[in-house]
């Protein structure tokens, strides 16, 4: 194959990735944080969910996942987009979209594997493994992971940098090794797949026996319902994780190899694709949640027309009230000065 007809290939498929990086980006993005946004109000506004340890954990997740959409998520929408990458000249931007991607893509992976081992707990048969579910232990939990990643991240400032052949990247043999095999492998791929699905498989057979144990009624549901939630988010992240743990590893196994200038702009938009896939189990859980959970449906409905609506009604009568209070206190003076 000629270069000129590898060349014009090869565009094609970049104009292709950009496009759909575009596109697929900007709707992620809008419906994540409009999506989180509505997860945490519903979460906080309803009575159930309060001090309640499973639900904490979701309302952190959507809080880190916020933060991933609007600074991890946003920082490749120009890379993958629009081609225009700070992190090729600016040092600072090097190290830093490295330090903030590892931090807040790890952290909501870990809560989401504290949440199905929360679940298994507070399900669990043996009131001694019951009582170690509190709201107190997913504060702490929740804490020492943000602290943890955080510094755990620090790392990137320190073996990350620009060169003139590879541009920002790790240039460390041992380092690229460690971030390869170890840190996407386990870390962020093999970890937390088997821990969230060991424990939210095993939650889901404690739901199973509720039945025969007697506990009120709406705690069963509400039991019910945040194992079926969190079992259906750790199979949604599985599926979304894998393909972007596969992309990134043959990305850093082979930066030192030389590679046709198609394979290239193949491996870009794979590159895009997976990323989108990755940033949807971001972007997604509300959606999620609202398709395969009826009770959640209407918990939704009842946040935002029966409470939410309420309250504007009563602002608006009050409001109302008010002036025409004003209204009839005017006319009284009014006529007081005409007598």
């Amino acid at each position: 194959m000629s270069s000129s007809s590898s060349s014009s290939i090869a565009q094609l498929i970049l104009h292709v990735s950009q496009q759909y990086t575009i596109y697929v980006s900007f709707i992620i993005l809008f419906t994540g944080i409009f999506g989180h946004i509505i997860n945490i109000f519903v979460f906080t506004r309803l009575t159930i969910f309060r001090e309640n340890s499973s639900a904490f954990y979701l309302i952190a997740e959507s809080i880190f996942d916020l933060l991933e959409l609007m600074i991890v998520y946003t920082s490749n929408i120009p890379i993958n987009g629009f081609g225009n990458d700070l992190t090729q000249t600016s040092l600072i931007w090097c190290k830093l979209k490295p330090f903030f991607t590892q931090s807040l893509t790890v952290i909501p992976l870990n809560i989401v594997c504290f949440a199905a081992i929360d679940q298994y707990l507070s399900t669990n048969y043996y009131p001694y493994l019951r009582q170690k579910s509190t709201i107190k232990s997913a504060k702490i939990l929740t804490i020492i992971a943000t602290i943890f990643w955080i510094l755990h991240s620090t790392l990137a400032l320190f073996f990350i940098e620009i060169q003139s052949k590879y541009g920002c990247n790790i240039y460390n043999r041992n380092f690229r090794n460690y971030v390869t095999y170890f840190y996407f492998l386990i870390l962020i791929g093999i970890l937390p797949i088997i821990v969230s699905i060991f424990f939210s498989i095993a939650a889901y057979q404690n739901v199973r026996r509720i039945v025969r144990r007697q506990m009120p009624i709406r705690r069963r549901r509400l039991d019910q319902q945040l194992t079926a939630m969190i079992l259906v988010r750790v199979g949604f992240l599985v599926v979304l994780l894998l393909p972007y743990l596969l992309q990134r590893i043959y990305t850093f196994s082979t930066l030192t190899y030389n590679d046709s200038i198609i394979s290239q702009a193949i491996l870009q938009l794979f590159t895009a694709i997976t990323v989108s896939f990755f940033n949807l189990n971001y972007g997604g859980s509300f959606y999620l949640f609202l398709i395969t959970s009826t009770r959640f449906r209407r918990q939704v409905k009842y946040v935002f027309i029966n409470k939410c609506w309420r309250i504007y009604c009563r602002k608006r009568i009050f409001q109302n009230q008010v002036v025409a209070l004003v209204q009839s206190t005017a006319s009284e003076l009014d006529l007081q000065q005409i007598q």
